[in-house]
This record gives C-alpha cells, structure tokens and sequence, in this order.
C-alpha cells in the first residue's frame, strides 16, 4: 500500500460532510497507524509513501488536509511542500523524527501550518487536524493575495508561492537547494544561524561536521543576488559563528 494506487478509505456516512484527509508517509506501520484512528474519527483518507504522488493526489483528490512526513523516498517533504504551495493553500502538518527548533522553523516557514513530532500521540493528532479545519472554516485562504508570499528587501524579492527569486526586476535561476537556503535565512533576518543547524534545516539529515557544502552554497547564493559577493549586502557572515540575513 502506498503507491498512486492508495486505496480510498470511507469512513461514516453522510459523505458530503466527511473531511478528506491525504497521508503521505512512507513507514508503512505509522502510515497504518495514522490511517486506523482517523478512520475511527470518521475522516475519508487517502494515502501514499511517495511524494511525486503526493502531488498528483493533491489535484486530483483535493484533500482538507494533508499529514506530510519530511523524509520521503524521492522528493522530501519540503520540497513536496514548496510545490504544493504553488497551486493549492490547503491546511499541511508536518510530521518528523526531528525535533531541532531549526527543522520546525523551515517548515513553517515555507508553508506548513504546523509541525508534530514522532513520535505523537493519536488524541494529540486528532487534536492539531480538528483545530486546523475549525480554523479552515473560518478563514478562506484561497483569499490570500500573492503578495502574502513575498519576502521583499529593497532589489530583492523571494517568492515563496512560485518558488522564484528577483534581483533589480530580473529573474535569477536558483536551485532547490539554493532557493530553500535564502528564504530560510530572509525569514528569520537579523539572527544567527550556524552551519550545522542550517545543513539540517535544509538537506534534512546532521551535517556531520561537514560545514563546506553550507559555505559552496552560500558563496553561489552571493554570486547569484549580491552586487558585490566580497562585500554582500544581505548574506552576512558572523566570523566564528555562521551566517544571517540581513534586511535593512
């Protein structure tokens, strides 16, 4: 179980009011497990391991809500995300191993609406996702105007819907990496990260000591957005403690 195939789950009656919810995990017995309470609290669920399907699921389905795990096979969950916030503005929680503040922060920051750590507990779950569709019903996202996704500072402009990033009005190619890279940063402007905590909030996994890919990708994003790389004006280096961004 857990391909595109993903088996549809029916859960109650009166189907017209029944909340779909799309599982993207790919523990299968956490997937199960997530699949067996939600059944129980009448939810319709739809699942899969992958993330490329995720993405086929979210048009094709048009869940309420959707549990993302960060560590997929294939695309992660934050690039799952990312592209998911290009078309769609429904409610996404995060679930993951890592508990580091850094991980939870990228997460939100890049379009989540919150972050459960493994492992949960069931209620607590239920919990998050019933407080999540109240806040659906009150809220209409899809009234959110793209400028909500925009992180602009004087020549710059990041935006998080469309995954682009603009320099005096001209559009400058970024990897995925890159691009997750600079808006983590620009989101938290003024405060210190260093290159531990940025390797794991971006590629997901401890750097093991190894702070030079952090530094080749930080050198390429001042290339790229800086007038001046050896004097840049927004990716600053704190000698002897890593980077931050600065947005004045």
């Amino acid at each position: 179980m857990g391909s595109y195939n993903s088996l549809l789950y029916f859960a109650g009656e009166g189907l017209n009011l029944v909340k779909k919810i799309l599982i993207v995990e790919d523990n299968d017995e956490i997937r199960e497990m997530i699949r067996l309470y939600l059944s129980k609290e009448e939810f319709q669920i739809v699942e899969t391991a992958y993330g490329h399907t995720a993405l086929e699921l979210v048009k094709l389905e048009d869940p309420d809500l959707i549990l993302l795990d960060i560590l997929l096979p294939g695309a992660d969950g934050i690039e799952v995300c990312m592209e998911i916030r290009k078309f769609s503005t429904v409610p996404i929680i995060f679930l993951s191993n890592k508990a580091e503040e850094v991980d939870k922060i990228i997460g939100l920051t890049i379009g989540a609406d919150d972050y459960l750590t493994k492992p949960f507990s069931p209620r607590e779950l239920i919990a998050r996702i019933r407080s999540l569709l109240r806040r659906q019903g009150f809220v209409n996202l899809s009234s959110k105007s793209e400028n909500d996704y925009l992180l602009a500072f004087n020549d710059l402009k990041i935006h998080l819907l469309n995954f682009t990033v603009e320099v005096k009005g001209q559009s400058i190619e970024l990897s995925s990496k890159e691009f997750k890279l600079l808006a983590f940063l620009a989101n938290h402007p003024g405060q210190v990260f260093n290159s531990e905590q940025l390797f794991g909030a971006i590629w997901g996994e401890p750097s093991l000591e190894n702070t030079r890919t952090v530094l080749v990708h930080i050198s390429s994003l001042r290339k790229k957005i800086e007038d001046n790389p050896s004097n840049p004006t927004y990716i600053h280096t704190v000698r002897g403690i890593g980077y931050k961004f600065n947005a004045e």
